[in-house]
């Protein structure tokens, strides 16, 4: 399993200042999952990585070979849906985690030479052509201001809640 972990000065006082303030972080961390993967979901529709730049685009003998297939091509990572749909996030008392169980996944997010998995029965590359990596996984300036936010939200309400 791939992993990418984030701590940033941003978040992580504002996590411990939540973490101070409430009994049990499981909800907190509940909703910033909620947050991410809405987030991500977002981007793989719209074909954009963390940091806004758009997915890198098919060649144009993908293209042809989609073609062939009779598929339909909309932005990468979207012939299926199965990116989207397979999303999803498990939170705890002190993480959050988010990714996709889809056996692609990880090729998307980080990419693959052709080749790089061996040779078809047919004797052809698997896969048959280099993959640029297309990340969907991240956090972006938005993810990281949406958490802060929610963050505050939580501090306020523990506030009222002491008062």
């Amino acid at each position: 399993m791939a992993s990418i972990e984030y701590n940033t000065d941003t978040l992580d006082p504002a996590l411990a200042a939540v973490a101070a303030a409430v009994s049990d972080m499981t909800p907190v961390m509940d909703a910033i999952g909620e947050l991410l993967l809405v987030s991500a979901q977002d981007r793989v529709r719209d074909g954009e990585q963390p940091d806004g730049t758009p997915f890198a685009p098919r060649t144009q003998t993908t293209l042809d070979r989609y073609a062939k297939l009779g598929l339909t091509f909309g932005a990468p990572l979207n012939v299926s849906g199965d990116m989207r749909n397979t999303l999803f996030y498990e939170a705890d008392q002190d993480k959050v985690e988010y990714g996709s169980n889809a056996i692609q996944a990880a090729v998307m997010q980080f990419g693959a030479a052709k080749g790089a998995f061996g040779k078809a029965s047919n004797g052809s590359s698997i896969p048959w052509g280099t993959i640029p990596a297309r990340p969907f996984i991240g956090l972006s300036d938005e993810d990281q201001s949406n958490i802060v936010a929610e963050l505050e939200d939580w501090l306020e309400e523990a506030a009222i809640r002491r008062d």
